[in-house]
Formats: structure tokens, C-alpha cells, sequence
């Protein structure tokens, strides 16, 4: 005769768990059966998942709340799906507290870390979490809740002890906005800082390279600075950050969110991020990957902001080519065995490089001590389809211009191009926009294709770059002084 085992009930409880930079749901599924009690997770949860089981049972009986004498098996679902995070103690131990009570907890997406003493603790996971999934309700350690009420549109229930779930009575904590200085361009808010941690002012002389920094904050364009070494070309790429365009609330969650997932403290502030990899980087520090899984890279981590490549030339040949795909689609896709992540990259490239390996050609007064073939192999390393990529190129040398420009007066300038793109930057502008532009600036625009061999792709950026002279100027409508100073930023020598 067959014996038969009476199962109580099972309880689901929704989590989640982060797969490269995107959120996939997670169904905290959990069984007791009456046998010989014991208790195990199932579900290729990870060592930290593994180790929930004795955070749960410690925070449960250190707080007077019994465990069942039950057999308890927890399941991941969907199983097939690897699973990393201590935010899963909450949802865990809420399984198990209300094992035979008549809660229901599927409305919510549950996320938290469990102390000993029963505390509940934020994790790094949670904010990215919930930014990718906005789920309509959470229940989160009061730690989170500062930060999860910058995002819009969540109704946020926060805990900060377990045993504030023995009266389950959740409270919702209200939404708050930033307070920073901001933008209203069609009813939506852009947002930026007003102090400059550092200062163009600081900057003596090279007007002629701060005018191609303007035009590239302005326009979101990428660029490149030629020149001889000590002349300012680390020096005013450094300062680019501080006058980029204002940031759309979703362009600081975006970027927030990756802060969190590298580990960073969230902090809200409407400023870009500046990443500034060493040309002896690997391919997967800059793109992302490895061999464990597909783990984010610079370029992600500077996505909404700059990628500052320093001495350009030295970076590894396929690093170089491999950034061609990302300058002009806006994302990197990543591939291993076991998973594949896409995620954006709209990043300002910026680039400096000495105009020959020894650094001397452009000096007047110091001797070039390289040979031609030295200078072409040195040169060479960029090709021609990268160079194509970026929008502006500016040598720079030595000289005995003195002007000076503050930081706050090129950033009222970007104000002003802003406005007049209504937050779209010609960055993002596609290749069949029709430009709006007077005849003879359109004559000498097929004059320098001509003269100039422009490809079509040569075509697009001088126009972007054209355009957004026009927009510091105030003006959409491109004039022949505009294409004159976008050839200007274009050429190469």
C-alpha cells in the first residue's frame, strides 16, 4: 500500500535577481513537508543564496519566532537560471514566517538582506534591480528607500527589522525629486550642477582647443586632440565633464544604476561619468565579458558620459577596431556559452595622442627623433573607419596665446545648443535627418566633399558638427561661417 505525505501549503513570493545589468524575475517558491526537518534552496542559487539559509534561521530565532520542525525546501525559479545576491534573505525568511498564515505578499517584489540580530540591510543589487524592472509595489530594507524614491511610478513599503512583519502593516514611503538646478523643455525636467570641480579658467592660452571641447560638450560629439606632450590635452579633456549636456532623470538613474552594480555610491547627482582605462587594458576590461560570465566593462560604466582613451595609439589594434560597432550603434553586445547581455553605450569618446612616437614633430623647440616610417607605423594604428567615427579632430601646439574662458561661460553656451535641441543630442540624430541650411553653405559643403573624399558617414558628422556651431549661436539654421568652422574641426592634416 502506497503511503501518501500531507504537504502544507506552498508560498511564492516574487525577487529577482540581476543578470549583467538587466533584472530578471525570480519566484521565490518554498515547500513544507512533514519529515525529518531540515532545510535547502534549490535553483542554482549562488554561495551567498546558499548561506541565506543560516542568516534566515539565526534572524528568526534571535527574534522569538519559531521555525517549523518541518522538512523546508526553497526553489529559485526558474531553475535554469543562475542566481547571485543576498537580497534574497528577505524573501526567504518571509517564505518561512508565514508559512501558516493567510499573507499575501504577490503584489510585491520582495528584496533585502537579513543580519543575525534581524536587521535589514541594503545591497548593491536592489537599486539596479528594481530601476530595470519598475515593478508596480516593493517591500525593502529602509536602507533602499532613499534611493528607490527617486524613481518614478513605485509604491515603496520599507522595513527596517523582521519583526515588524509579525504585524504585517505595511506604510508606503512617498516618491521625492531631485533638487538641483534644472531645465523644463516640454514639460520635462533636465538637470545639472552649477560648481565646476575643475575649471576651463585654468586652462591658459589653446582657444582654439576649448573651442573644439564647446563644441563637442554641446553637440555630444566625439573627439580627438593631436598635440605635443604638455600642451593641455589631458588637461582640457579632464574639464569636458563639467560642461556636458543637463541629464533627463532617467539619464541619472541609468547612470546610477551602473555605479551601484560597480560598486559605487549612489548618489544622484546630475553629473556624467568620466572613465579613463589605461591603454594596457584587456578587451574584456574595456568591452566587457570573462570567462565566469559577462561582466560589464568601461564603456558601460561610462555610458551618458565620457571614455577618455589617453595616448590612443598604444591601446591594443583590436580594442581600437572593436570600438567602431559601439561609437556608431550606442551598445555593446556581449556573447559567452552560458549568457548574452546587451547594454548601452552612448558614451562621448575622447581621445589624445602625440603626433609621433617620440612626441617632437609639432614642438618648436624640441627635434623629432623619429624616422617617417616610424611616424607612419605610429599613425597607422588608427584606421581609417575609426577616424571616420570621430566627429572632431584638433592639433594642438605650442604657442604664446594667453586668452582665458571659465567653465561657466562655455556651459551657458551648451545651455543654449541644449535648448535649442530640445534634449536631443546630434549625437542621436539619424543619417536621413534633412539639415536646414542656406545655399551657400550647402555649396561649399559639396566642395568639401569633393576636395575632402568625404564618405558618407564624413557627410553626416561634418553637418552634425556644423549644426551645433549654429545651435551656441542660437540659431537651427546652418550658415556658410558654420560649415567654414565645422571643416576646420574636421580636417586632419
Amino acid at each position: 500500500m502506497e503511503k501518501t505525505v500531507k504537504k502544507e501549503k506552498t508560498k511564492k513570493i516574487n525577487s529577482a535577481t540581476l543578470n549583467g545589468i538587466v533584472a530578471k524575475r525570480v519566484e521565490v517558491e518554498s515547500s513544507f513537508i512533514k519529515a525529518l526537518p531540515g532545510f535547502s534552496i534549490v535553483g542554482l542559487g549562488s554561495q551567498s543564496i546558499q548561506e541565506a539559509k543560516e542568516r534566515v534561521k539565526s534572524a528568526l530565532l534571535n527574534n522569538g519566532f519559531s521555525f517549523p520542525p518541518l522538512k523546508i525546501t526553497i526553489s529559485l525559479s526558474p531553475a535554469d537560471l543562475k542566481k547571485e545576491g543576498s537580497h534574497f534573505d528577505l524573501p526567504i525568511a518571509l517564505s518561512i514566517l508565514f508559512y501558516n498564515r493567510d499573507v499575501n505578499l504577490s503584489e510585491y517584489l520582495v528584496l533585502g538582506e537579513l543580519g543575525l540580530d534581524g536587521r535589514l540591510k541594503d545591497t548593491s543589487s536592489i537599486f539596479p534591480i528594481i530601476l530595470s524592472l519598475r515593478p508596480k509595489k516593493v517591500i525593502i530594507p529602509f536602507e533602499s528607500a532613499k534611493k528607490i524614491s527617486k524613481i518614478p511610478g513605485i509604491e515603496i513599503y520599507a522595513f527596517s527589522h523582521i519583526s515588524e512583519f509579525e504585524k504585517f502593516s505595511p506604510k508606503e514611503i512617498k516618491s521625492t525629486e531631485l533638487n538641483y538646478s534644472h531645465l523644463k523643455i516640454n514639460g520635462k525636467k533636465y538637470y545639472y550642477l552649477e560648481n565646476f570641480e575643475l575649471d576651463f579658467g585654468d586652462v591658459i592660452g589653446q582657444s582654439g582647443a576649448k573651442e573644439a571641447a564647446l563644441y563637442s560638450a554641446a553637440g555630444f560629439l566625439n573627439i580627438l586632440l593631436e598635440g605635443s606632450p604638455g600642451v593641455g590635452k589631458s588637461m582640457i579633456i579632464n574639464r569636458l565633464r563639467y560642461i556636458l549636456p543637463p541629464m533627463s532623470l532617467e539619464d541619472i538613474l541609468e547612470v546610477q544604476k551602473v555605479r551601484a552594480i560597480d560598486g559605487e555610491e549612489v548618489n544622484f547627482k546630475p553629473i556624467r561619468p568620466f572613465r579613463n582605462p589605461h591603454y594596457s587594458s584587456t578587451r574584456a576590461a574595456i568591452f566587457g565579458g570573462g570567462s565566469r560570465g559577462a561582466k560589464l566593462g568601461e564603456i558601460a560604466f561610462a555610458n551618458k558620459g565620457i571614455l577618455f582613451f589617453d595616448e590612443l595609439p598604444y591601446f591594443q589594434k583590436d580594442i581600437l577596431e572593436n570600438l567602431r560597432l559601439p561609437l556608431q550603434d550606442k551598445k555593446v553586445l556581449i556573447s559567452r556559452v552560458n549568457s548574452k547581455v546587451e547594454y548601452e553605450a552612448d558614451v562621448l569618446f575622447a581621445a589624445a595622442m602625440n603626433p609621433c612616437p617620440c612626441g617632437n614633430l609639432l614642438s618648436p623647440f624640441k627635434e623629432c627623433r623619429c624616422s617617417d616610417v616610424e611616424i607612419k607605423r605610429y599613425k597607422n594604428r588608427i584606421s581609417e573607419p575609426l577616424y571616420d567615427r570621430i566627429e572632431i579632430y584638433y592639433q594642438m601646439s605650442e604657442g604664446d596665446d594667453t586668452s582665458r574662458i571659465s567653465s561657466k561661460e562655455m556651459f551657458e553656451r551648451v545651455l543654449i545648443a541644449f535648448e535649442m535641441q530640445k534634449g536631443k543630442f546630434n549625437a542621436n540624430l539619424k543619417e536621413n535627418y534633412q539639415f536646414n541650411m542656406e545655399n551657400n553653405a550647402y555649396e561649399i559643403k559639396q566642395k568639401a566633399i569633393k576636395n575632402f573624399n568625404l564618405s558618407k558617414r564624413g557627410e553626416f558628422n561634418l553637418l552634425k558638427l556644423a549644426k551645433t556651431v549654429a545651435n551656441t549661436q542660437k540659431r537651427d539654421k546652418i550658415k556658410k561661417e558654420d560649415i567654414l568652422k565645422a571643416i576646420k574641426f574636421r580636417r586632419r592634416g
